[in-house]
């Protein structure tokens, strides 16, 4: 049984920094993710990392301000979230992939307020 567990979450003040993680036990495949969703809003796409050469993938609203990242040797994915904004405030949510489907497991989920 595959677990993914965040950790990381808190209040920040705009322009602050965050690092989210996310740690599975049991097997997990590429590609991992992390998805938010704010209050209101459909989940949305954040950021992904994939293949044995971990190329990534950002939503043109994070990039250049967010990074992800994976440590495969302790099995945890990271996101660095520098400049933080208001508009970032949500829930932060990994995910990761099966030998089935992209996107199987999916952790508990994170909350990130960013306060103005």
């Amino acid at each position: 049984q595959v677990q993914l567990v965040e950790s990381g979450g808190g209040v920040v003040q705009t322009g602050g920094s965050l690092r989210l993680s996310c740690a599975a036990s049991g097997r997990t495949f590429s590609p991992y993710a992390w998805f938010r969703q704010a209050p209101g809003k459909e989940r949305e796409f954040v950021a992904r990392i994939s293949g044995s050469s971990g190329s990534t993938v950002y939503a043109d609203s994070v990039k250049g301000r967010f990074t992800i990242s994976r440590d495969n040797a302790k099995n945890t994915l990271y996101l660095q979230m520098n400049s933080l904004k208001p508009e970032d405030t949500a829930v932060y949510y990994c995910a990761a992939s099966s030998v089935r489907a992209a996107y199987d497991y999916w952790g508990q989920g994170t909350q990130v307020t960013v306060s103005s």
